[in-house]
This record gives C-alpha cells, sequence and structure tokens, in this order.
C-alpha cells in the first residue's frame, strides 16, 4: 500500500466508532481494491465520499501540523489535492 493511503487509513480508523458510514465504506475500499497510487483511489470515490474526505481532512491536518508531524501531513496532503 502506498503511504498516502497508509496514513488515510489510521485516519478513517479514528472515525469508525463514531456510527458513521463513510469511514468503514472508505477502509474498506481501500483494503480490498489494492490501488496502485491515491489519484487510483480518488478516482474510484463517489460524490458522497469526496464530500465525507474533505470535511475531516483539513482538520487532520491542521492537527498534524499542530504536532509537527510533516510526513503526516505531506502524505494527507498528496490525497486531500487529488479531492478538487
Amino acid at each position: 500500500m502506498n503511504k498516502p493511503l497508509a496514513y488515510l487509513r489510521e485516519v478513517l480508523s479514528n472515525y469508525t466508532n463514531e456510527g458513521q458510514h463513510y469511514p468503514s465504506q472508505l477502509l474498506s475500499k481501500i483494503a480490498n481494491n489494492h490501488y496502485n497510487t491515491e489519484r487510483d483511489f480518488v478516482l474510484d470515490l463517489s460524490e458522497q465520499e469526496i464530500q465525507y474526505l474533505n470535511s475531516i481532512l483539513p482538520n487532520e491536518l491542521s492537527n498534524a501540523m499542530e504536532s509537527e508531524d510533516f510526513p503526516r501531513v505531506q502524505q494527507l496532503n498528496e490525497v486531500y489535492e487529488l479531492l478538487f
């Protein structure tokens, strides 16, 4: 698995206990489809999944910046930029 999707998988796992459908759905896509690139993953997303990621990733990027986890910022940003 490529690094951006590995970081995204970690982020999504933090949201699975909140009773939302999208984190589990996206985790399943990552696990079952073996995407070669984060672009392949993003191209396979529904509009609702894109909206969901757009709603959580800015906060996750902000948290990573605050904790100075720059590799995490870089990897998550690679996915986030493709959502637009």
